[in-house]
C-alpha cells in the first residue's frame, strides 16, 4: 500500500529552509498588494507592463463574458474554439510576424505539448541547463534522447550537435532565463541549428512585451525574425497581463500541432473572455512604448544603486534582477526583513535554482516609481546588513 511519510518529508523541507507557504492576495495585482491582511510594496510580480488590472483589460473581459458567457464548453477541436480565440490568434501572428499562432491554456501545457509533438523516440533534444522546468519536462516526456548543455555554452552545444548523426534534433532554450534574467544568444543558436539541420524552439515568456522597440521580445531585440526559429512560444500571463499561452510558427507547423499536440487536443479551451481581454492588452503593448522605456529606466536606476551599495547583482538588462545570496536561510531571512519593512520580495530556493544559488528574485513593473525603487534599495541595504552582522 502506498503510504509515504509526508510528515517526515515536510519536516525535512522545513529543516532545510525549503518549505513553501501559500500567501493570500486580497486584491488586484499592482505595485502595492494586500497579502494576508498586510499592505506591501511588491517587487515579485511578472506583470512587467502593469496591465493585469488595466481598465481596458477589465472592460475586454466583461465584454467577452457578455458575448460568449463564462466557460468555453469544450476543447478547441470540439466546439470550444470561439471567434475571440480565432481573431486573437490572427492578431498575435500579425504582431509577431509569423504565419500563424495557436493558443494554449497555459505556458506549461504549450511547452510540453509542442516539444512532445515535434520530437519523440529516436530523436535528440538539447536544452540549456537553466531552462524553465516546463521546457525540461517537455524534453523528458517527449521520449527523445535528452541532453542538457552548460548554460549558454555554444561550444558544448555545437559538439553535441555534431555527434547527432542521422537523428532529428531540436534545440530548446528560453529567450530570457526566468531566474537570472539574462538573454539566450539567439543569433548564434539560430546559426548552429541551421548548420546542423536542427530545429530551434524558443520560449520567450519573459521577453515578449518587454524587449524590442515594439515589444516583440527576444527575437526583435536580436534583430531576428520568424525565419530564424522553428517555433516561438509565449505566455500571456506576464507582460500581457492576462492568462494562457501560444505557439507561433509556419502554417504547416501549426497545422501539425493541431493534429498532434496532446495538451492542445485534450483540454478545455481558454475562456473566450480571456481572449478578449488579451486583444485589449495587445493593443496597449503595441501602442504604448513608454511602458517599456519606463521599465528600462527603473532597471537602470536599480542596478546603479545596487552596485553602489555593493549588493550581489548579476548581469541582466531585463526586469528580472536577482540578488544571489547562496544560502537558503539567508535568502529567507532577508525576505522576512524586507517584509517587516513593508516590501514583498520572494526568496527563490532549490530546487527552483541550483544548490548554493538561493536568491531574492526582484522584478519591476512599469507601474513602479523611482521613489519606490529607492525605498527598495534602502530596504535591501538594511536587510543584507543585518544578515552579515
Amino acid at each position: 500500500m502506498f503510504c509515504p511519510r509526508f510528515d517526515d518529508r515536510l519536516k525535512k523541507l522545513q529543516e532545510q529552509n525549503l518549505y513553501r507557504r501559500l500567501q493570500v492576495n486580497e486584491g488586484p495585482q499592482g505595485v502595492v498588494v494586500r497579502i494576508n491582511g498586510q499592505s506591501l510594496l511588491s517587487f515579485c510580480s511578472n506583470d512587467y507592463l502593469g496591465l493585469a488590472n488595466h481598465p481596458a483589460l477589465v472592460e475586454g473581459l466583461k465584454r467577452g463574458a457578455e458575448q460568449y458567457g463564462v466557460g468555453s464548453g469544450s476543447a478547441h477541436l470540439i466546439s470550444g474554439h470561439c471567434k475571440a480565440h480565432h481573431v486573437l490568434e490572427e492578431e498575435l501572428a500579425d504582431y509577431l510576424g509569423f504565419e500563424r499562432v495557436l493558443l494554449f491554456s497555459t505556458g506549461y501545457m504549450a511547452n510540453i505539448g509542442v516539444i512532445s509533438a515535434l520530437i519523440g523516440r529516436g530523436d535528440r533534444v538539447f536544452e540549456d541547463r537553466l531552462n524553465h522546468a516546463s521546457l525540461l519536462d517537455g524534453g523528458l516526456l517527449s521520449g527523445a534522447r535528452f541532453s542538457r548543455y552548460p548554460h549558454v555554452d555554444l561550444d558544448a552545444l555545437s559538439a553535441s550537435l555534431q555527434e547527432m548523426g542521422e537523428s532529428t534534433g531540436l534545440v530548446v532554450s528560453d529567450g530570457v532565463f526566468s531566474m537570472d534574467g539574462d538573454l539566450a544568444p539567439l543569433p548564434a543558436l539560430s546559426r548552429l541549428c541551421k548548420s546542423s539541420d536542427s530545429g530551434l524552439f524558443v520560449d520567450d515568456a519573459h521577453g515578449l512585451g518587454v524587449l524590442g522597440r515594439y515589444g516583440r521580445g527576444s527575437l526583435e531585440h536580436h534583430g531576428l525574425g520568424s525565419e530564424d526559429v522553428t517555433v516561438l512560444v509565449g505566455t500571456l500571463g506576464k507582460a500581457f497581463g492576462t492568462f494562457g499561452a501560444f505557439a507561433a510558427g509556419s502554417n504547416p507547423l501549426i497545422d501539425y500541432l493541431v493534429q498532434k499536440a496532446r495538451t492542445y487536443i485534450y483540454t478545455t479551451a481558454m475562456l473566450p473572455s480571456i481572449a478578449e481581454a488579451t486583444r485589449a492588452s495587445l493593443q496597449i503593448v503595441r501602442s504604448e512604448s513608454w511602458r517599456r522605456q519606463k521599465l528600462e529606466s527603473l532597471v537602470q536606476q536599480f542596478r546603479k544603486g545596487a552596485l553602489e551599495l555593493g549588493l550581489p547583482v548579476i548581469d541582466s538588462l531585463t526586469p528580472i534582477q536577482p540578488l544571489v545570496v547562496g544560502d537558503s536561510r539567508q535568502a529567507m531571512t532577508m525576505a522576512t526583513r524586507l517584509r517587516e519593512s513593508g516590501i514583498l520580495v520572494t526568496p527563490i530556493r532549490p530546487p527552483t535554482v541550483a544548490e548554493g544559488s538561493a536568491r531574492l528574485r526582484i522584478t519591476f513593473s512599469a507601474q513602479h516609481e523611482a521613489v519606490q525603487v529607492e525605498r527598495l534599495l534602502e530596504g535591501l541595504a538594511d536587510a543584507i546588513g543585518e544578515t552579515r552582522d
